[in-house]
């Protein structure tokens, strides 16, 4: 059995750990920002840099995840109860709020913070006026 040579990071926010790689997106709990903000999340577990894997014991000191709200996506789940032949029927709706981050870098201890990247910004096309038909106006 080889060793993965992925880099990736382990961190805990909240009660949940995850496992991210620069350039992946992921679900973190709600937390009240606006898109395009920063977020670090400095309880970082694990670090693996090819087959250098660093463990922290609890947290890898002076490591941490930094990342860059996307979206604040949710989804609404519905639950239902339902008994045979006693006509009970119950629908229930919930909705849990995320934050999704895209992860931009992994810091390590005493690196500077990185900036957010800058997004490319589409060329925009000068409007064309519409084609015309070559008919006259209709009074």
């Amino acid at each position: 059995m080889s060793a993965t040579t992925a880099n990736y990071a382990v961190f805990e926010d909240g009660s949940r750990q995850y496992k991210v790689s620069v350039g992946q997106t992921v679900k973190v709990d709600w937390r009240d920002t606006d898109v395009g903000e920063r977020l670090e999340f400095p309880r970082v577990l694990l670090v693996a840099d090819g087959s250098d894997v660093k463990v922290g014991q609890p947290t890898v000191e002076g490591v941490r995840v930094v990342g860059e709200v996307v979206d604040h996506p949710s989804i609404k789940l519905y639950i239902q109860h339902f008994r045979r032949r006693k006509n009970y029927r119950r629908l229930r709706g919930h909705r849990q709020h995320y934050v999704a981050v895209k992860v931009y870098a992994v810091a390590k201890a005493g690196e500077a913070t990185p900036p957010v990247p800058e997004k490319k910004k589409k060329e925009e096309k000068p409007a064309t006026p519409p084609a015309t038909t070559g008919e006259a106006p209709k009074a």
